[in-house]
């Protein structure tokens, strides 16, 4: 019997916004092996401009998994003394849950796109499935047909039909926030009362 599936879904989340809630949920509801997912935040150590402390996303995303059976968030890579590789992550997870559970890691076409830059693609390829979420204009087919390694690996890759292309980031409301317009409609209320009461992206 095949083993249920953990889905892993890494990202700044700086912040985290509706559609990363939406996309979570539609993975479960669209894919009947994932039993749950698990968003995986980067740490500061990635040195990625204008990102939030460790403790504000992690807290974020705490506030939008609190009240989702099938939503968690792990602080894996924010209390590691050095800045994980996605393959070194999945592994760590893997030792946590590898008994029970499969682990299939959640990427956007503007990463798979630059996939062979990635640590150990072809080891990430070849021991984890991932699940590719279309952004904008991307279609995975088109991808594949244009790159040896992602031809080579199209068994691991999984589009799920049903969800909806991503036109919405975390920077897109970063920009809103510094510029005083209303998000309301793209953030959690929780997480929009905690941005304002941690002045945040101001």
């Amino acid at each position: 019997m095949n083993k249920k599936v953990i889905s892993v879904f890494g990202g700044s989340f700086n912040p985290p916004i509706n559609s990363h809630t939406l996309l979570a949920k539609r993975i479960i509801e669209k894919c009947d092996v994932v039993e749950k997912l698990i968003f995986v935040p980067v740490s500061t150590k990635y040195q990625k401009s204008k990102l939030a402390s460790d403790e504000h996303r992690y807290n974020m995303l705490k506030l939008i998994c609190e009240n989702e059976d099938k939503l968690e968030v792990s602080n894996i890579e924010l209390i590691q003394d050095k800045q994980l590789y996605t393959i070194q992550t999945l592994n760590l997870l893997k030792e946590q849950y590898g008994q029970d559970y499969d682990l299939w890691f959640v990427m956007g076409t503007d990463n798979l796109k630059q996939i062979e830059n990635w640590y150990n693609t072809e080891r990430l390829l070849e021991e984890y499935k991932i699940i590719v979420l279309e952004r904008e204009n991307d279609r995975l087919e088109d991808l594949i047909k244009e790159n040896k390694l992602l031809e080579k690996y199209k068994e691991s890759l999984i589009k799920i039909d049903g969800i909806d292309k991503i036109f919405l980031s975390s920077t897109m409301i970063r920009d809103k926030i510094e510029k005083g317009e209303n998000i309301e409609e793209y953030i959690n209320r929780d997480v929009l009362e905690y941005i304002k009461k941690n002045k945040l992206y101001i």
